[in-house]
């Protein structure tokens, strides 16, 4: 059989050693290089003078035992896999071995097909790995490619983002460079169709019922229903989360809830002022112009989400869903205020509804742009989801979900958008009054290259406010960002390569909705 292992070695420690020998021809028949000692000692000179790659040790030992002898192991090399073999299956045995960081063990009597597989496991799983992941990467690339040229369905962009957020997980934890290009340009393939696609369906899912979950839809599918069976919800809100995002943290949170995963479509621009005020009220960003004319004030985007609370409130009032008590709602800008909150959770817990909005994610994208240390911690897609996974597991937001996990209530964890990495600038024109947003801009008389974004002359055909005669709104397509022509070359060396939010992509429109019930 042909060896391919590059000949890694393998010291086998056992008093019987030479009972073991057709095991170690087997294994040396399969490219392995094994070194037999037959005691702890032998085991304990030999690991100090040579390189090995992983040890088999045998737990019952004259002199001094498997145990003692994987102490002192791990003190001279700390990483060296170590599987111990044992005649005793004694749980008490097993914990302490397992206290000591053995990477695996066999019971005997063990056959050398069972050694085989826990080598190949500890030593050749990067590379099974790889092979396998290019195997399974192109069926499930190529089975929507077949759908991507055929007359696509809303869900089947729901499949998109899923796919491509696994495969950057996967990739996450098995780098594979070469697979990482060909993830790449197919992120930018389905971008481009799903860029057509929105440009051609989403005015008229404004317009119809027939249409898919977007953000103004997202209470009254979720968390209405729920209220009115007399459910207590906890609704958090994720500001900027992605869906690659979500997928990283949820399997922390399965140790104490039952998940379900949603989808729905965030609402265009893909933004706070618009998508998540939507979310709240019910409404499309037009009517909530129209009901609460006091909140939408032109190029005052910094007050654009003051009244989200009250939107909540009227929206669950109108839908017949009253409180004695009226939902709490709490927006948490950062991890000081959230542990304030996080030490008085109970003070929620007789409330019907709560109501959390969780700012971090969005602010990191917004400071990483023009913080020096925050672009080279989070200088790639990946490290932005490792700097995401590290602040949730240390977050006031766990500490609250873990604190909920343990009362009746039914957690509904959402996002009003996620962010796209930009990498190329496209003009915008329009005068100074024009919105500051990098991925969508509404002011008079507006224009850009319509390759790179779309030109809405007609607001109100997208449901969104009007608010001259000449109001016109741009929104980027794909990983586009808007910049001046006045100050072109600055704007792409500072915001080439940002994460920015507002405009079209799957990144940004594939929202993530877990319903969570505690188990």
């Amino acid at each position: 059989m042909t060896a391919q292992t590059n000949s890694k070695k393998i010291l086998w420690v056992d008093d019987e050693i030479d009972s073991l020998k057709p095991h170690m021809l087997f294994l040396e028949k399969r490219g392995y290089k094994l070194i037999g000692a037959i005691s702890g000692d032998d085991a304990l000179e030999l690991v100090k003078k040579n390189h090995y790659d992983l040890v088999l040790l045998d737990e019952m030992m004259p002199g001094k035992d498997g145990l003692t002898t994987l102490e002192e192991i791990k003190e001279i090399q700390p990483h060296l896999p170590v599987v111990m073999v044992t005649k005793s299956e004694e749980e008490s045995l097993m914990e302490e071995a397992i206290g000591q960081k053995i990477d695996d063990y066999l019971v005997k009597p063990v056959n050398p097909s069972q050694v085989l597989i826990v080598i190949k496991r500890l030593l050749d799983s990067r590379k099974i790995i790889s092979g396998s992941s290019m195997k399974r990467y192109m069926t499930e690339i190529n089975k929507f490619n077949q759908k991507l040229y055929g007359p696509m369905k809303p869900e089947d962009w729901y499949d998109a983002a899923r796919i491509l957020s696994y495969w950057n997980l996967e990739l996450d934890a098995n780098a594979d460079v070469g697979l990482e290009q060909t993830l790449e340009g197919t992120r930018k393939e389905w971008n481009n169709e799903f860029t057509k696609y929105i440009e051609n369906h989403y005015p008229d899912w404004l317009h119809s019922k027939n249409r898919p979950v977007l953000s103004s839809d997202v209470t009254k599918k979720y968390v209405i229903p729920r209220l009115k069976k007399k459910e207590k919800v906890c609704l958090i809100v994720v500001d900027c989360m992605r869906l690659d995002q979500w997928m990283l943290v949820e399997p922390l949170l399965a140790e104490f809830y039952n998940i379900d995963r949603k989808y729905y479509y965030s609402m265009l621009p893909t933004a706070t002022p618009f998508a998540r005020n939507a979310l709240f009220a019910g409404m499309f960003p037009k009517e909530i112009h129209k009901v609460y004319p006091d909140n939408y004030r032109s190029n005052e985007e910094g007050s654009l989400n003051r009244m989200e609370d009250r939107f909540f409130e009227d929206n669950l009032a109108r839908n017949g869903v009253r409180f004695k008590k009226p939902p709490r709602y709490v927006k948490i800008f950062n991890n000081t205020e959230g542990e304030v909150v996080a030490k008085k959770i109970s003070d929620f817990f007789n409330h019907d509804v709560v109501t959390f909005v969780f700012n971090f994610l969005d602010i990191l994208a917004h400071k990483r742009s023009n913080n020096v240390i925050l672009k080279e911690i989070a200088g790639s897609e990946a490290a932005f989801r490792s700097l995401m996974k590290s602040w949730f597991i240390h977050s006031p937001l766990f500490s609250i979900l873990k604190s909920f996990a343990k009362k009746d209530y039914t957690v509904i964890i959402t996002s009003d958008h996620g962010s796209v990495h930009c990498h190329r600038g496209t003009l915008a024109h329009g005068r100074r009054s024009t919105s500051t947003n990098l991925r969508y801009k509404y002011g008079d008389n507006l224009n850009s290259d319509p390759k790179d974004s779309i030109l809405i002359k007609k607001p109100e055909q997208w449901q969104l406010p009007k608010f001259t005669l000449a109001t016109t709104y741009i929104i980027a397509k794909e990983d586009f960002f808007f910049v001046y022509p006045n100050n072109y070359n600055e704007m792409v060396r500072q915001f080439q390569d940002s994460f920015q939010h507002g405009g079209i992509s799957l990144e940004e429109m594939v929202v993530p909705l877990a319903i969570m019930t505690p188990r």
